[in-house]
């Protein structure tokens, strides 16, 4: 008599539904920012820093109560690497209408050799204060990010709930 159970790792996979993540935007930010400040090369790459001088949010579909203005203090430290890549890492924080304090942590990759639209994607981790906001600590978010200049020395940020 054959054993019918799986015994490879692939077997095993095989087995299990795949969970394909889907995503929701949950709000937009406009954040406004310093021109460029160049910190030197580091041996691995230009360094640069970017303050950030304030802006606003505003909460997606089903989070329209999710507004406010961007907090100036921030800054977004960037890094050049020698393949042309950009980390961007910048940390602010955000308040609501009602005075609540998001501390937003978000790490961008931008690749402008991709055509036609370059990519700039990213991971944000959000600290939120206990109560309604604070399911934002247990999940997972993506983001995105456009330049908003000319017309304003800003960035435009959309920031997507990951959810099954």
């Amino acid at each position: 008599m054959t054993d019918p159970t799986p015994h490879t790792l692939r077997e095993l996979a095989g087995q299990m539904p795949e969970l394909v993540p889907t995503a929701r935007l949950v709000w937009t930010a406009a954040v406004d920012v310093a021109p460029r400040e160049d910190l030197g090369d580091c041996g691995y790459g230009e360094r640069y820093i970017v303050p950030i001088t304030g802006g606003e949010f505003w909460g997606g579909p089903g989070f329209e109560t999710l507004r406010g203005h961007v907090r100036a203090g921030g800054a977004d430290r960037q890094w050049l690497r020698a393949d042309g890549v950009k980390e961007l890492h910048a940390v602010y924080e955000m308040e609501t209408d009602d005075g609540l304090v998001l501390g937003i942590d978000n790490r961008v990759i931008v690749d402008d050799s991709v055509r036609p639209e370059r990519y700039a994607m990213s991971h944000v981790v959000v600290t939120a204060p206990a109560g309604r906001l604070g399911w934002l600590n247990r999940r997972r978010f993506i983001g995105t990010l456009q330049p908003l200049r000319p017309q304003r020395q800003a960035v435009l940020i959309r920031v997507f709930l990951v959810e099954r």
